[in-house]
């Protein structure tokens, strides 16, 4: 069910948003850009709706000339090799991807500078997508999300970034949390007090330039 005037509407769950505004994804001539926190929001999360009941898909800007395609992504959806393969799909395809050590002020996309469409934060309900044509909104989301990808750094220089050397300590808490440990857990295996432990934690997830501690874990153990 959506809801809203003909320049703002609200759509609620992934269904609506593919059957209400897929076509405009896939109408976009000149500027397609796209912000995420990870793969999920207007792809995996999306896709897996529709793959239970074998609907069509979140359509994609198809490449051609004079279209530019610019995505921006945050580290969390370089948490494992898959998503990383995921992402240099996306670039061969032909779109600018970039990865930004920053937060995203709102998972959003706007095309041709003259549509925005919004995400909703995650509750327990549908995820809203709210689809502004509003010249002025248009304008200020596209600012805000373009200056975030143009500080972002290349998709390839992320992914290459060196590991930093670690000692056998660090090693062993990074290996206690890709196995899932609490921290109680972790500390006791490790025989270190439990705040000692949490400031490790903190310690090395800033040296090793992830944003969860499983990521932290997995890049490790993967190089």
């Amino acid at each position: 069910m959506s809801e809203g005037h003909e320049d703002v509407v609200t759509l609620r769950g992934e269904r609506e948003l593919v059957l209400r505004a897929g076509d405009l994804f896939a109408a976009a001539r000149a500027e397609f850009l796209c912000g995420a926190a990870d793969l999920v929001t207007w792809s995996g999360g999306v896709n897996a709706v529709f793959a239970e009941g074998k609907r069509p898909p979140l359509p994609k800007p198809a490449p051609r000339d004079g279209l530019v395609m610019r995505k921006v992504y945050t580290r969390r959806a370089l948490g494992d090799p898959y998503s990383e393969r995921r992402l240099a799909a996306i670039a061969a395809s032909g779109a600018d991807v970039r990865i930004s050590s920053a937060p995203l002020a709102r998972e959003a996309i706007v095309i041709d500078r003259r549509i925005a469409v919004l995400a909703g934060s995650e509750s327990r309900g549908p995820r809203t997508y709210t689809v502004v044509r509003v010249p002025e909104v248009v304008d200020g989301v596209r600012s805000l999300l373009y200056a975030t990808w143009e500080a972002a750094e290349p998709l390839a220089d992320a992914v290459r970034a060196p590991v930093p050397s670690l000692d056998e300590e660090a090693r062993r808490v990074l290996a206690a949390l890709s196995d899932g440990l609490t921290d109680e857990a972790g500390a006791r295996r490790l025989g270190m007090s439990l705040r000692t432990y949490r400031r490790r934690v903190a310690e090395l997830l800033a040296e090793v330039g992830a944003t969860s501690r499983f990521q932290a874990g997995v890049r490790v153990r993967g190089r």
